[in-house]
């Protein structure tokens, strides 16, 4: 098993390595070298496709009789030599600078995530590999795999498959369907967090729950306990419509907030194909309206979680928060990416729209400007 040993050492060893180089990217100069030379997408799709056919091969040479070294071999030099480097490569030409720090960090996350899998599939066919010969060592043959240990490799091999399908589905998308995804994935907390504040009713804080709590047994104190309490019933009534005035300005002023997502994914996302990438600046904005749309969703579960417990000045602090980011994305891409070619004209219906909406935001945080 010598030869086969050498080149299952040498798959690993450069896993390894690769897995290193995704961790220390290059310079943004050298990436945009090499960006010239190679787009980085296709380069992904087609890497990870192949990738995963040579893991099938893998894995149906491993776990079917006779072990072909041979075989075995020659796929292996395929990866270390082709695949491998192509799959690293097509990560690394994914810049910061030319694709958003976000989506750079999703493709080097999944990217490893295959090497990591990998490696373990690798390090199995290693470990049938080693059985098998020492069978035909001590007894001249080799004997059929169990079917435990054919799935400990179909399982590993079912692994890499996901995580290939996975680069593939990210690298067909790109950066602006990425950007859709995750914009879509915080309109849905921010849907979420507004219909929890609509569900919430202050007055159901009242006695009720404790109530039911004491029963026949702490009736009698409670009755005694009742004539105290009722110096304390005004505050309450106070406190609860407070509260419920505070609940409906807070609606009122969220229910715009959360109109922004689909306006912005339908108008500025949706069909957008590589307008956002086409400039430096272009990169910046999207760059930018991500980190003002994802901070959304944590502002207003700030708002509320304050807003449950009376503490206006705090819930009041998180709704402004709220309303800068919401502001800022609505700015960033109140006109179009590009004006069409030939024409100066820099507004359409949204930008129209984004007026409107800033009209809105303004009239409905009075309230909370005023606390």
């Amino acid at each position: 098993m010598s030869q086969l040993s050498a080149v299952l050492s040498t798959t690993l060893t450069l896993i390894g390595q690769f897995q290193t180089a995704l961790t220390t990217q290059p310079t943004a100069a050298a990436a945009e070298a090499a960006a010239q030379d190679a787009e980085a997408l296709p380069l992904l799709t087609a890497s990870s496709s192949a990738l995963k056919a040579q893991v099938t091969k893998l894995s149906l040479l491993a776990i079917t009789s006779p072990f072909t070294h041979s075989a075995i071999c020659t796929v292996l030099r395929d990866l270390n030599e082709s695949v491998l480097p192509s799959i690293v490569t097509a990560a690394l030409l994914v810049t910061p600078v030319q694709y958003t720090k976000a989506f750079n960090s999703e493709v080097v996350v999944l990217v490893k995530t295959t090497l990591t899998e990998l490696l373990n599939l690798v390090s199995d066919v290693k470990r049938v590999g080693e059985k098998k010969d020492q069978e035909k060592k001590d007894n001249g043959k080799e004997n059929d795999l169990s079917k435990a240990e054919k799935d400990v490799v179909t399982l590993a091999t079912g692994r890499v498959w996901d995580a290939c399908d996975t680069v593939t589905d990210v690298a067909n998308k790109g950066v602006v369907g990425f950007v859709m995804r995750r914009v879509e994935q915080w309109r849905d907390l921010v849907r979420d967090a507004v219909e929890e504040i609509e569900d919430w009713d202050p007055e159901e804080d009242g006695d009720e729950f404790f109530d039911e709590l004491l029963g026949d047994d702490g009736k009698e104190q409670k009755d005694e306990e009742d004539s105290d309490d009722d110096d304390d019933d005004d505050d309450d009534d106070e406190e609860t419509a407070a509260l419920q005035e505070h609940k409906k300005s807070s609606i009122r002023f969220l229910k715009p907030v959360a109109q922004v997502y689909p306006a912005i994914i339908n108008n500025r996302l949706k069909n957008a194909g590589n307008a956002p990438l086409s400039s430096p600046s272009g990169v910046k904005k999207l760059e930018s309206l991500m980190l003002n749309l994802q901070a959304i969703p944590d502002h207003v579960d700030e708002a509320a979680g304050a807003l449950y417990e009376a503490d206006f000045d705090k819930s009041g602090q998180y709704l402004q928060k709220t309303r800068k980011c919401a502001t800022k994305a609505v700015d960033l891409v109140m006109s179009p990416w590009v004006a069409a070619a030939g024409s100066d004209e820099t507004a359409d219906k949204f930008t129209t729209w984004s007026k409107t909406w800033l009209k809105v935001i303004d009239e409905v945080s009075k309230p909370i400007d005023e606390n």
